[in-house]
């Protein structure tokens, strides 16, 4: 298996990236792949920027070959650039850290979950989404696709998170909440019930302050 990885800006995916090889020794990293015009050609951490995504389909001919997505800046741009990378042909992987325990619990493909999350049992995440240090997600909860967990974020059982969804850092989702598609909750905000698609939700207890228009019904990108 041969790893490509989308986003050449967070030094940490490199400690990641190097505990993921010590756990899986058969490991090959192609290199990052980046929009940015500026980073093509360079070295990111000793590791080659090959260009944008227009050098997928390329890469993609390798039958080794295989991608994910490090875009967390924002729900939106995560799913954009995570359909771009299907479109273009490449077959998305999980790019989990080793110490996450994934026991009973079900997986889509292009997720990037950080160190220290916990996952509990009967936990469910779809495509492309992406939960970053000690993010909590209770036992049977649902993530959506191309949804982005802040670290520290505490969803707790049962809850179902739609897609699209950014939940900011240090915010917490009460038992047995349902939040819609393409919501943004703010760092901190506690959710003590429903929230509707296509809002922001912020504070304690968590308000809807505003609507967000989006021309996108769901986050898959496959």
């Amino acid at each position: 298996m041969k790893l490509y990885l989308l986003g050449a800006a967070n030094p940490e995916t490199l400690r990641m990236l190097g505990a993921v090889q010590r756990s899986t020794p058969n490991l090959k990293v192609g290199g990052f792949i980046d929009n940015d015009p500026a980073k093509a050609g360079t070295l990111f951490y000793g590791h080659p920027v090959l260009g944008g995504i227009d050098q997928v389909p390329a890469l993609a001919a390798d039958p080794e070959a295989v991608f994910v997505n490090l875009i967390t800046g924002s729900a939106r741009a995560r799913y954009e650039t995570g359909r771009a990378l299907v479109q273009a042909g490449a077959r998305l992987t999980n790019f989990i850290h080793p110490n996450v325990d994934l026991t009973m619990t079900e997986l889509g493909l292009g997720n990037y979950i950080q160190e220290s999350v916990i996952l509990q049992a009967g936990v469910s995440v779809g495509d492309n989404s992406s939960l970053h240090m000690a993010a909590i997600v209770g036992h049977e909860s649902r993530i959506g696709h191309s949804v982005f967990v802040a670290h520290a974020v505490s969803i707790s059982g049962c809850c179902e998170i739609g897609d699209g969804c950014f939940i900011g850092t240090n915010a917490t989702v009460l038992p047995r909440v349902k939040i819609g598609r393409w919501v943004t909750v703010g760092a901190g905000a506690v959710i003590t019930r429903d929230v509707p698609d296509y809002v922001v939700v912020v504070g304690n207890p968590g308000r809807v302050i505003k609507s967000v228009e989006l021309p996108y019904t769901d986050a898959r990108v496959r």
